[in-house]
């Protein structure tokens, strides 16, 4: 534990839960998975509608734009949506505080300035549809670039129920980049009342051969010991800060993605860091995040490191 704690912004009294919604099924249960969490952690929920009219000026063109109806339109739309989020809030949780925002700015650059000072921010998903094809370009780019905890939580096309058992589950690739994605996982874990399931896969990679050597000519057990003792030095006084979460390892030669998830299927929450284990400033998601992010079966929290 390196001491780097989140006593900034994002655990401040004031720091809301901060949820995305265009009215469509995917946004709605992120609406409820965010009004629930927003309430167990007494905070306030903002919802957040960005019609974006500087997209719809290029492709109708500013004349067509300044038609009174279209703007209308636009705003009607954001409107309802916001209406329909926050009567989703209330009817779970009646006493929660919650405040909506429409703006006319693009809704990627709302949300990513808005995560800020979050709490977290929420954004839906849809599975089945490809890549990143519900909200498109605004839940790649917040996931990417926005601050701290980013969850998207995906909607299966049905009705969906929140899923509130099953443990936590935290990919750890033993880099200090992801030191703020363990916190964030113990915290969760104990706020919620869960087991904490730590995966740990040695490579990134699913196949048998690494760095052009066969996994068979590795000596396994001695890695393994050595992934241990990592896994060991990485979570090192997190356990003793939170003494009731239990906590189960895990640790894997290989296939990362493949274990988180399997684990998603049962799991809460799966919780992982925001680059891989070379940190490059430049990437704008580790490949298992984005992996995850498209195809886990639950909601995935990305941590950012401050």
């Amino acid at each position: 534990m390196t001491g780097q704690h989140r006593h900034d912004l994002h655990d401040s009294a004031s720091a809301a839960v901060v949820v995305g919604t265009d009215g469509s099924p995917a946004s709605s249960h992120a609406v409820a998975w965010a009004a629930k969490t927003a309430s167990e952690r007494r905070r306030r929920l903002i919802v957040v509608h960005g019609y974006d009219l500087a997209a719809t000026r290029a492709v109708l063109g500013s004349y067509d734009v300044l038609v009174p109806s279209v703007v209308e339109t636009l705003r009607e739309h954001g409107h309802q949506a916001l209406e329909s989020a926050e009567r989703i809030a209330h009817e779970a949780h009646p006493d929660l505080e919650v405040t909506t925002e429409l703006s006319d700015r693009n809704p990627a650059e709302l949300l990513i300035e808005q995560s800020s000072t979050a709490h977290l921010v929420v954004l839906g998903a849809t599975p089945g549809v490809g890549s990143f094809a519900h909200l498109g370009s605004t839940l790649l780019a917040v996931a990417s670039h926005g601050k701290g905890r980013i969850v998207v939580a995906r909607h299966n096309g049905t009705q969906q129920q929140l899923r509130c058992s099953g443990p936590v589950v935290l990919g750890v690739d033993g880099s200090p980049v992801g030191e703020p994605a363990i916190e964030a996982a113990f915290d969760q874990a104990c706020e919620r009342g869960a087991e904490l399931i730590v995966v740990h896969a040695w490579s990134d990679l699913s196949e048998g051969r690494f760095a052009g050597t066969s996994y068979l000519e590795i000596p396994i057990a001695e890695l393994e010991t050595a992934e241990h003792a990592l896994l060991s030095e990485r979570l090192a006084g997190w356990q003793e800060k939170y003494p009731t979460v239990a906590v189960t390892r895990r640790v894997h030669l290989s296939g990362a993605r493949k274990h988180l998830i399997e684990w998603s299927k049962t799991a809460q929450l799966v919780v992982v860091g925001s680059r891989g284990r070379g940190g490059f400033r430049g990437m704008l998601l580790g490949s298992t995040s984005n992996h995850l992010v498209q195809h886990a079966h639950c909601p995935i929290m990305v941590v950012h490191p401050d």
